[in-house]
């Protein structure tokens, strides 16, 4: 069993920056993939950027390139998301999502590979 943690939100101003962490306890598989999400009031949960835990791989959200950078620190067993030059459109609440082993079966921005979720943290960026 994982659990995820998510830390670093809060409110900014536009064009500026947060970096949010999750923390997992419990062992993630070497092709695992943790992932963020983020949902906005009245908005479905959608994918934001994910790296593969063993490293080698990301992908991100077409609306945060070069923008948000994910990063990933085995040794704490964390997941960081940069977020640079942020927008009121980035206000949402941002959840972390672990997969376990990867099959392949289905894409890595798909939430149905996800099992693990945290409980999210608040991102608020003022005009």
């Amino acid at each position: 069993q994982v659990q995820l943690v998510e830390s670093g939100g809060g409110l900014v101003q536009a064009g500026g920056s947060l970096r949010l962490s999750c923390t997992a306890s419990g062992r993630l598989a070497s092709t695992a993939y943790v992932a963020w999400f983020r949902q906005a009031p009245g908005k479905e949960r959608e994918f934001v950027a994910t790296t593969r835990w063993s490293g080698g791989r990301t992908d991100y959200q077409d609306s945060v390139k070069g923008r948000f950078t994910i990063s990933r620190d085995n040794a704490k067993s964390t997941v960081f998301l940069q977020m640079n030059s942020l927008k009121p459109e980035d206000t949402a609440v941002y959840y972390c999502a672990a997969s376990s082993c990867y099959s392949g079966v289905y894409s890595i921005r798909s939430r149905r590979i996800y099992d693990y979720w945290g409980q999210g943290t608040q991102v608020t960026v003022s005009a």
